[in-house]
């Protein structure tokens, strides 16, 4: 039965369960986890299917729940190959390495408030740290040194390549989301999850700060390298980029792994952060009981269903990105933007906590809002420019061409074809 535990949890309810109970929620957490990969897998492809107007999995168990079983199951029976060249440590350690931090990330994300499990009253959430957001952002760093080192030891040119823009996504992409936090830091006071969460008893942070989680959203598909921002496995041109070398075995299976768990951890850590946690929506946060007992693990999952079906959408509706305009839009748009969003939230929240230095704070704010504005517009007319001279310029070259482009000229050949009668 649910306890009905009122208190929203804190750092201090942490770091005081038994033995016992730190093991229950581990492997709890590690069967929503495994399940959550197996059957989100399932999910996205009838998804995805039915967008395209197919029925996608429907032979193997009913509604095809067991077609990712049964792939789970020969992945992890086929014959495991390994190419001559590669460096065997490096090569069997970087799936591993992608995988446990991606396990280690998701445990910093509460599920409910203090419930009553087995007799204990504990926070249904794995652990907390005074800093656990910037865990959550170590271990995402973490992961790539897998992805770096599965391109290297698989010591193929496509494979490395791909392990390079991971490397080089990652870092850009970290960034842009690290700012994206600051400003509910600057809000909530605080870098703990279960705090961040009992922030949002009025307001979720999705409403106050819109643009800190629609840049979060654009950092969520460039960390997790979904379409449209799946450049380091991107098909076209490296074949199949980092896992290029990875046969359809265990190893492969555990890549899979990693990668559909920085989904999971990108959508969780968005719906703490922004859309409220485990708190229900209005109008149901009206009834008295929906933030006590088990509720909210309900609430919770519907939250997360909704993300990770968004990111589902977003990966049947557009197409992947070049890589130059990958890295533009995260150096050049989204750092920026962020740095200009941060100081006009801090000169707000100055304003309002401090009265003693609101006018310097109003001053200060409508300054850089006023300098953001001019730059913006410079820079927007400067690329004005730059377009219009290009445009002019390939106008020019195509006039030229259509000149000398006369029979027996360049670029257009005589066609000395012979004719042909009939189909």
């Amino acid at each position: 039965m649910a306890g009905v535990l009122a208190a929203d949890p804190t750092l201090a309810d942490f770091g005081k369960d038994p033995l016992w109970i730190t093991i229950v929620k581990a492997v709890m957490l590690f069967g929503f986890l495994g399940l959550g990969v197996v059957f989100g897998v399932w999910f996205e492809r009838k998804l995805i299917s039915r967008m395209q107007n197919r029925y996608g999995p429907n032979r193997a168990g009913r509604f095809g729940l067991l077609q990712s079983v049964a792939d789970a199951i020969k992945m992890g029976l086929k014959e495991d190959l390994f190419p001559r060249t590669v460096d065997k440590v490096l090569y069997l350690l970087a799936p591993v390495i992608m995988v446990i931090p991606a396990f280690l990330a998701f445990s910093i994300v509460p599920f409910a408030p203090m419930v009553n499990l087995f007799g204990v009253r504990t926070p249904l959430q794995m652990v907390d740290l005074p800093v656990a957001v910037l865990f959550m952002l170590a271990m995402g760093a973490v992961s790539v040194y897998g992805v770096v080192l599965a391109g290297w030891s698989s010591r193929s040119p496509y494979a490395l390549l791909g392990g390079l823009r991971s490397a080089a996504q990652v870092v850009s992409y970290e960034i842009a989301m690290g700012l994206s936090f600051v400003a509910i830091f600057l809000f909530a006071g605080t870098l703990s999850t279960s705090e961040i969460v009992k922030a949002q008893g009025d307001t979720w942070f999705v409403f106050l700060l819109i643009p800190s989680f629609l840049i979060y959203v654009v950092c969520m598909f460039g960390e997790a390298a979904r379409i449209p921002f799946d450049l380091p496995e991107g098909e076209g041109e490296l074949v199949g980029g980092f896992q290029t070398e990875y046969s359809s075995s265990l190893k492969f299976a555990l890549i899979m792994m990693g990668e559909y768990l920085h989904t999971f951890t990108a959508s969780g850590i968005a719906v703490t952060l922004f859309l409220g946690g485990w708190r229900a929506p209005i109008p149901i946060s009206w009834w008295e009981g929906a933030n006590q007992g088990y509720w909210p693990v309900l609430w919770f999952l519907i939250k997360f269903v909704l993300t990770f079906s968004f990111i589902i959408w977003v990966r049947a509706s557009l197409p992947r990105v070049r890589y130059d305009q990958l890295m533009s839009l995260g150096w050049k748009v989204l750092i920026p933007v962020n740095l200009a969003w941060i100081l006009l939230v801090a000169g707000v929240r100055t304003v309002v906590l401090y009265e003693e230095t609101r006018m310097i704070a109003l001053g200060v704010t409508g300054l850089v809002v006023i300098a953001g504005l001019a730059i913006w517009m410079r820079f927007d007319t400067v690329n004005q420019r730059r377009k219009e001279a290009r445009k002019a310029q390939v106008e020019a070259e195509f006039e030229d061409l259509s000149e000398e482009s006369t029979e027996g000229g360049f670029p257009v050949p005589p066609l000395d074809l012979p004719h042909y009668h009939g189909v």
